[in-house]
């Protein structure tokens, strides 16, 4: 009978195929390469499904093939899903980042007024009285709209930083997360293998006992 079906993360599926076909009776060490082949080259579901029918066939009774083909298709797609999804978070955190690089190229640092400049400024408009209270408005205004725009770059570039490092996060939630499943599978394994090898050798010293019985 087929185990139950759980989501295998990306990076899980062959540890998982190689001990589901074991627990059927099949080679590990030839099985799963051949049946990973078959998911990965064929594109046409049916073909796919048939040509693991055909392997499975030879191990397990008919009523139970169609059960396992279908669970070792789910587990790699899922497998597939979870791999994609990750690529995809990483492709957008570079997408993001060579944008930032890009926008601190064009950000314009505000130019730092001295002193010394401020009181030659003060200077040549005391020399030149003459300058309408329109062209002090204009300068005025122009100095304002540079300031404006280059805080807005500015504010700007910060957002997609803080966007970044929140794509990042939730690239390293996923990582951490799936190492964690990896961790727990693992310790699974362990206790299910040592829970059949106790299971071995209890009932191979109830078989000597009965024998010396007898």
């Amino acid at each position: 009978m087929a185990a139950p079906s759980e989501q295998v993360a990306a990076g899980d599926f062959e540890a998982w195929l190689d001990e589901r076909l074991e627990a059927l009776g099949m080679d590990p060490e030839v099985y799963p390469a051949y049946i990973k082949g078959v998911l990965r080259e064929e594109d046409n579901p049916e073909e796919r499904d048939e040509a693991l029918r055909g392997i499975l066939s030879a191990f397990l009774e008919e009523d139970s093939i169609e059960e396992v083909c279908l669970e070792i298709v789910t587990k790699w797609c899922d497998a597939e899903k979870a791999t994609r999804v990750q690529n995809k978070a990483e492709d957008e955190v570079e997408a993001l980042t060579s944008m930032i690089e890009k926008q601190a190229q064009i950000v314009v640092k505000p130019k730092e007024v001295s002193e010394e400049e401020q009181r030659r400024k003060a200077a040549l408009l005391a020399q030149y009285a003459n300058v309408t209270d329109e062209e002090n408005s204009d300068e005025e205004e122009d100095f304002a709209a540079a300031a404006q725009s280059n805080n807005k770059s500015l504010f700007k570039n910060t957002n997609l930083e803080d966007l970044v490092n929140a794509r990042k996060q939730e690239r390293d939630a996923m990582r951490d997360a799936s190492q964690k499943k990896k961790d727990q599978d693992k310790q699974q394994r362990e206790k299910d293998k040592q829970a059949k090898q106790d299971r071995k050798e209890k009932e191979k010293k109830r078989t000597q006992k009965g024998e010396r019985k007898r």
